[in-house]
């Protein structure tokens, strides 16, 4: 094996294990967050709330910092302090005693978030650029198992130390990451200045903006029902912490396995049949879910939601830098991530409304209907 490839899996394996960690830390309290936050308010709003601070906060960081990594040439350090933000945000969420710190806790570990981008343009430079669609669908796969393997310990955690455990669980995964982080070595790039015209223009870019604005309906989906209000749905239909832990960690193991099908997919079908067909199975399972009759529909439910999103999710962000020159995929990476932060951000606050307007099962069914419609049209007009 030659000095260069042995580097680059060196540099491959240390940047999934940074990925495994950091969202693993992110999900170990994620299943059981809504019904923690309902132990805080009764309010389905105030809840919705809380859980919108996640995507804000990613919204808001991911832009500036993706243009920062570009015009530094550099991004390790910039991911490193969004890996310690996530340590902080759970040990916050922890201890917090009622929905304002909860919240603010939350808001941290959604400026935490903002280092996927990072991550994902760091590992996607290790491929080649025709191989964008199949690194991002690869790095999605290590995200993703990290994720299964962190919701499925909720329930337990929750059994034997009450919501708090998972908390500090999540805080000491965390700090696994940092340190995973901090042994990557980085070869600087050129530094590129940023102008208000150059991100201008990749945000108007057909490809870079219209699958970002699809993804952000499918994430919009995404965490208004399996990160949002399935787990409450659960509690409803009888399910205790562990029963809410596996609904989730449900949804999870069949997103691992949409990313795995996308990563080979893509060889046989266009990424635009890929993404209607992901629209269709994402109405399909909160069809299920507005009219479940008991917990084991809620887990078909999140099966099909899961396999929505998980087959879309890394076609869309693979179209959105593929034909992105290198010195601006960071920035472009950023403005994908960003637009569907904004959908994860008003998924749970909206919905929560719907639900306390017309119900929480029948928000499913009309916000299933919605997301279809602007799912199809987002897709149709990706160039």
């Amino acid at each position: 094996m030659s000095t260069d490839s042995r580097a680059r899996r060196i540099s491959v394996t240390l940047y999934a294990a940074a990925v495994f960690f950091f969202w693993m830390s992110q999900y170990v309290y994620m299943p059981t967050l809504p019904t923690y936050v309902q132990s805080k308010t009764t309010n389905l709003s105030q809840v919705g709330f809380v859980l919108s601070m996640y995507g804000l906060w990613q919204a808001i960081v991911r832009v500036p910092l993706s243009i920062a990594a570009d015009w530094l040439g550099r991004r390790k350090w910039l991911m490193l302090a969004g890996l310690a933000l996530g340590v902080i945000g759970a040990w916050l969420m922890g201890v917090a005693d009622n929905a304002e710190w909860l919240a603010v806790g939350r808001a941290i570990t959604g400026a935490a978030g903002g280092s996927w981008t990072l991550m994902v343009v760091g590992f996607s430079d290790l491929f080649l650029p025709s191989e964008a669609v199949r690194a991002t669908a690869l790095v999605s796969l290590v995200n993703t198992v990290g994720r299964v393997i962190a919701t499925a310990s909720t329930g337990w955690l929750n059994q034997a130390g009450g919501y708090p455990l998972a908390f500090f669980v999540a805080a000491a995964v965390g700090a696994l990451a940092v340190v995973s982080g901090l042994v990557i070595r980085e070869t600087p790039r050129p530094a590129k200045q940023p102008t208000v015209k150059s991100v201008g223009a990749l945000l108007v870019r057909r490809d870079v903006l219209m699958s970002s604005l699809t993804s952000g309906v499918s994430q919009y989906a995404n965490w208004a029902f399996s990160f949002g209000f399935t787990p409450v749905l659960a509690k409803q239909m009888g399910g205790d912490v562990v029963a809410q832990s596996m609904v989730a960690t449900w949804h999870l193991i069949v997103f691992a396995f949409a990313n795995f099908a996308a990563s080979k997919l893509t060889q046989h079908l266009s990424e635009r049949t890929m993404v209607y067909a992901s629209f269709i199975a994402i109405c399909f399972g909160t069809t299920v879910a507005a009219f479940a009759s008991s917990l084991a529909w809620v887990f078909v439910a999140q099966g099909f939601i899961g396999l929505g999103v998980g087959i879309n999710f890394p076609v869309l962000m693979g179209v959105s830098i593929k034909n992105i020159t290198a010195t601006e995929r960071t920035t472009a990476m950023g403005i994908h991530q960003t637009i569907f932060a904004i959908g994860m951000s008003l998924g749970p606050a909206f919905s929560g409304v719907v639900a306390d307007a017309i119900g929480l099962q029948p928000m499913f069914g009309v916000t299933g209907v919605v997301c279809l419609a602007l799912g199809w049209l987002g897709t149709r007009l990706i160039k």
